[in-house]
């Protein structure tokens, strides 16, 4: 049986570039959710034997590279890791070239990289599926992997309420966004002057409007009060290193710890992208406690990207 057999919008994903959370609707978002867990289970097996995907990661990476790299060998494909500094890209050959190559060689690309605009010139030149494994802008396959372990532990996701503490960077804006889509509250809290990219939250609420609320907020006992989920993150992501004291000034008091999860629905999980830095962002106690879904979101991100390629390539 073929995924839009079962799946009916995700038959439109094939052959299509996954760039942000935002470029799919929302029940496209909400099937391929099905889906991951339908592959999780083992209800379904997807054969894209024959099947290569190309890593181009301009970005270190643990879970990521290898979670793309064990979902296509599930889906019984193979992945090709093009790390720019052992291959052309590299010395500097042009993007529209390697684009173009590579279309001829791979099925999809899977590109990790700082600026938004290196990845959306990937998609423009290349003629096969360009997926967005990180930029600084957006973290969307996080995102879908998140949504993921919410709705495992929470049931249905509609009218549930992620609250996220910490820095409003690439993860939260994919959190809005995919949040939105999903009809989750979602909730940014952050100091002042680490909010999330304007036109980001913007986007976000429009996608909201009438089915849930994304707001920002600058108290983190008010950010968490009554939430399904409390999520956090690094608070100097990649190529912030150099304001990593400057930050942890900042964000002083902003640590998800026991205090703040008290605050939270009873039933609350707790949830964190990783690496995560115990004593930070992150209480050592907070990080293994009962609520803690942190290593079911990290195994996550496996069946979300296994469901999201078998859609793009038409599985």
């Amino acid at each position: 049986m073929l995924i839009s057999q079962r799946y009916p919008t995700l038959g439109e994903l094939q052959g299509k570039d996954f760039l942000s959370s935002a470029q799919i609707t929302a029940e496209q978002t909400s099937e391929l959710l099905q889906l991951a867990a339908a592959l999780k289970t083992g209800e379904l097996k997807i054969n894209l034997q024959g099947r290569s995907l190309g890593l181009v990661f301009s970005k270190a990476s643990t879970r990521t590279r290898v979670s793309f790299t064990v979902a296509m060998a599930r889906l019984g494909g193979q992945t090709i890791d093009l790390n720019p500094s052992v291959s052309q890209v590299g010395r500097g050959e042009p993007v529209a070239d390697t684009a173009r190559v590579l279309s001829r060689y791979v099925d999809a690309l899977a590109v990790r990289t700082f600026g938004q605009a290196e990845l959306e010139e990937y998609a423009h030149w290349a003629s096969i599926p360009v997926i967005n494994a990180l930029t600084d802008l957006e973290h969307p396959c996080q995102a879908l992997a998140d949504y993921q372990t919410l709705q495992e532990n929470c049931g249905p996701l509609d009218g549930k309420t992620l609250s996220y503490v910490g820095d409003g960077n690439n993860v939260a804006h994919s959190l809005m966004l995919c949040g939105a889509l999903l009809g989750v509250n979602v909730r940014i809290g952050c100091p002042k002057g680490f909010e999330p990219e304007p036109g980001v939250l913007e986007h976000a609420q429009q996608l909201a409007a009438g089915k849930c609320s994304i707001e920002v907020l600058h108290e983190p006992d008010a950010t968490v009060q009554g939430a399904d989920a409390i999520y956090t993150d690094v608070w100097a992501s990649m190529g912030q290193e150099e304001e990593k004291e400057e930050r942890e000034q900042a964000f002083s008091g902003w640590c998800l710890n026991k205090e703040l999860l008290a605050l939270a629905n009873p039933e609350a999980i707790v949830l964190h992208c990783l690496p995560a830095y115990r004593g930070l962002e992150i209480s050592a106690e907070a990080m293994e406690c009962k609520a803690s879904r942190i290593f079911d979101q990290a195994e996550n991100r496996l069946h979300a990207q296994q469901a999201l390629l078998a859609a793009l390539l038409g599985g």
